[in-house]
């Protein structure tokens, strides 16, 4: 049996651009096959809706109320994890391993460069993905690339079209990067999705960690997922994913 893990979530609560509460989505997910999901919410560096005039605890407590609300909703055979993601130039991060208390350690890590939260993100023992490298919206510049810090890459987003995906497929390759599979999920619409798929079951967000670094971890798809017929596969079963003729319309920029 195989295991599969959300690993990009967005909730209403945090997330500005989200139309789906906390709550819903353990059953939600839970139906599509999934055996657990990690909550990674805009920070406020992000597309945050979390008010900026509130008092730094409150802010947090806010942050964390997406993840707080998905799991209280999950019964014990569904798994609800903690993450961020974070935002610098259009370049964003997927945080594993951090938690309410690092944050709430770290009230001036708006201010952090990138090597600074990479280098406290791995003070606690947590990892620093890349998300959606390639990706292209009418409000970026620039493509930032940052191998640097990160720990892995995001190859595959259910958000992105494929030939952004596999650009960064073709990165991560190319450069020897551990591969993420993501659906950056807002609300019940997105029709394709992924995550990755593990050979046992991942229980707290420290396990997934292990697990991802061990390589243990298979980024996944699925196409129209409302439609019942239809399965999670393995990026690499699909050459659209992996390879394209196509190039970056933005400037890339290298850190």
């Amino acid at each position: 049996m195989k295991y599969i893990y959300e690993t990009h979530l967005h909730t209403v609560e945090a997330s500005a651009c989200a139309s789906m509460p906390g709550e819903e989505y353990p059953a939600y997910m839970k139906s599509l096959g999934y055996s657990g999901i990690i909550v990674t919410d805009h920070f406020f560096t992000g597309n945050s809706c979390v008010p900026n005039n509130l008092p730094w605890e409150a802010r947090i407590e806010k942050y964390c109320s997406g993840y707080e609300h998905a799991k209280a909703a999950a019964g014990d055979d569904f798994t609800v994890l903690f993450g961020i993601e974070y935002n610098f130039q259009g370049d964003e991060y997927l945080l594993y391993g951090v938690t309410e208390e690092w944050l709430l350690d770290n009230p001036d890590i708006e201010e952090f460069s990138r090597e600074q939260v990479y280098e406290s993100v791995h003070s606690i023992g947590g990892i620093m993905i890349q998300a959606h490298p390639y990706r292209e919206r009418g409000y970026l510049s620039a493509i930032h690339l940052t191998p640097a810090v990160s720990d892995g890459i995001e190859v595959y987003n259910a958000a992105n079209p494929d030939w952004q995906n596999a650009l960064g497929y073709e990165y991560a390759l190319e450069r020897g990067f551990l591969m993420s599979g993501g659906s950056d999920i807002h609300n019940y619409s997105l029709d394709n999705m992924g995550g990755m798929s593990f050979p046992y079951p991942i229980h707290t967000i420290e396990e997934y960690v292990k697990a991802f670094m061990a390589g243990d971890g298979t980024p996944v798809f699925r196409r129209d997922v409302h439609d019942n017929s239809t399965i999670f596969r393995p990026v690499t079963e699909d050459q659209t994913l992996m390879v394209t003729k196509e190039k970056s319309t933005l400037e890339v920029i290298w850190h």
